[in-house]
């Protein structure tokens, strides 16, 4: 029987993506956590109110336009095909099952991790699977091994939030984003109202 393909799932809103996940999925794949990355564009985060989020489908077409050509890394659209909110327990029931072939590995930031056993079923995941947790400005990582994995990864104050500020106020947001996700939020005037 061949060996599973270990699929980091990082999801997110990603409203937009910006050049901090890039980082973190690049940095998964570099320290050889895992043999792939599956971003998946979350359509209702539990924690956040989703009135203002941008379509579920610009937001994923950003992402796909941003990892085209980087080897490693796919954009999903997996989440969207589940009941709302996105559970994360829910998802990773679902794609075990119809991903037979693969070892999933949930990547969180830090803050994430802060608040991990208010998570719907946080024990299942705990137990069956691993976790990738990457460093955020203001969260101590230190102490959650063996539970958790620490992704070894400079720390990115960059925020979605700030970048959509950015936007508003029609200030340059080429150095957070990668050059596709910029063109698309100018070319649609997106975030601006």
């Amino acid at each position: 029987m061949p060996a599973l393909i270990r699929t980091a799932l990082f999801g997110g809103t990603f409203d937009p993506l910006h050049n901090g996940h890039l980082t973190i999925a690049k940095s998964v794949l570099e320290q050889g956590l895992a043999d792939e990355v599956w971003l998946l564009v979350t359509p209702c985060n539990p924690w956040k109110k989703d009135n203002d989020l941008l379509d579920d489908n610009l937001r994923l077409e950003m992402a796909v336009n941003a990892v085209e050509g980087i080897e490693g890394l796919t954009v999903s659209d997996y989440e969207m095909h589940l009941p709302k909110p996105s559970y994360t327990a829910n998802t990773l029931r679902h794609i075990s099952a119809d991903y037979p072939d693969r070892k999933f590995i949930l990547t969180i930031g830090a803050d994430n991790w802060a608040k991990f056993s208010n998570w719907r079923d946080s024990d299942y995941i705990l137990e069956n699977y691993p976790i990738i947790v990457y460093p955020r400005q203001g969260y101590d990582i230190t102490g959650i091994t063996p539970k958790a994995t620490v992704l070894d990864c400079p720390l990115i104050n960059i925020s979605s939030t700030e970048i959509r500020n950015l936007v508003k106020q029609g200030a340059p947001i080429d150095h957070l984003v990668p050059p596709s996700v910029a063109h698309t939020i100018a070319e649609k005037t997106l975030y601006t109202g």
